[in-house]
């Protein structure tokens, strides 16, 4: 890494499934909520909604952070959005809502867009980016949708689904990075650290996934 400083990865995210993500990925980020209110923000393109949400969840943390000259910061903000049947659909409002999307899209399709910004606060520069990828959805019964719904699990996700968790039985299949699903691109990151003049290798920790020790490579 440039300078010998101390990497530091930031996660402006409440999400378990993103932090999950980057710990299997052997990156083990700080978590700050952001507590940005997403219904404050409207677009008509999914894209754009995505991205200015994960840009305003990552500039939400910037005036909390306390670096040191040793360090370099790096603060990530993510969000994610189904675009479905020319809608655009966040969490579900509650239970009636989740069970209404579900009758709407079993047997069809969607687009899952997760927004990516990286913001290098000790070199003062960013690198953003949206990744999308195409769900198939299971023609699931009415049972199967109370079932699912009843377990809180849709309530809690952008879309009603998750690929990680138990909605994961409930997909036929995706076309893209299935990262971006569950709300974080690995190879988009990679590609956003690159722009940074960073690798990912560099936020690599000494202790891989499983316990084995690796050595540090940036």
């Amino acid at each position: 890494m440039p300078n010998s400083l101390t990497l530091r990865l930031v996660l402006a995210s409440q999400s378990p499934a993103r932090r999950k993500l980057l710990q299997a990925a052997g990156i083990e980020p700080e978590v700050l909520v952001s507590g940005v209110d997403e219904s404050q923000v409207v677009s008509d393109r999914a894209e754009d909604l995505c991205l200015e949400l994960a840009r305003l969840k990552a500039q939400a943390v910037l005036g909390r952070l306390r670096t040191t000259p040793e360090e370099r910061t790096l603060v990530l903000g993510c969000d994610s959005v189904l675009e479905f049947d020319g809608q655009i659909l966040g969490k579900p409002t509650d239970a009636a809502d989740a069970t209404g999307r579900w009758r709407r899209m079993r047997g069809r399709s969607g687009v899952l867009h997760t927004g990516h910004c990286l913001i290098d606060l000790t070199q003062g520069s960013r690198a953003e980016a949206v990744a999308s990828t195409v769900v198939h959805f299971a023609d699931i019964t009415d049972d199967e949708i109370a079932a699912y719904v009843a377990t809180g699990e849709p309530l809690a996700v952008a879309g009603a689904f998750t690929i990680d968790g138990l909605g994961g039985a409930f997909l036929t299949g995706i076309e893209g990075d299935p990262g971006t699903v569950v709300g974080l691109s690995l190879p988009l990151l990679r590609r956003l650290l690159t722009e940074l003049q960073l690798g990912i290798t560099d936020l690599w920790t000494k202790v891989a996934p499983g316990g084995q020790e690796i050595e540090g490579l940036g």
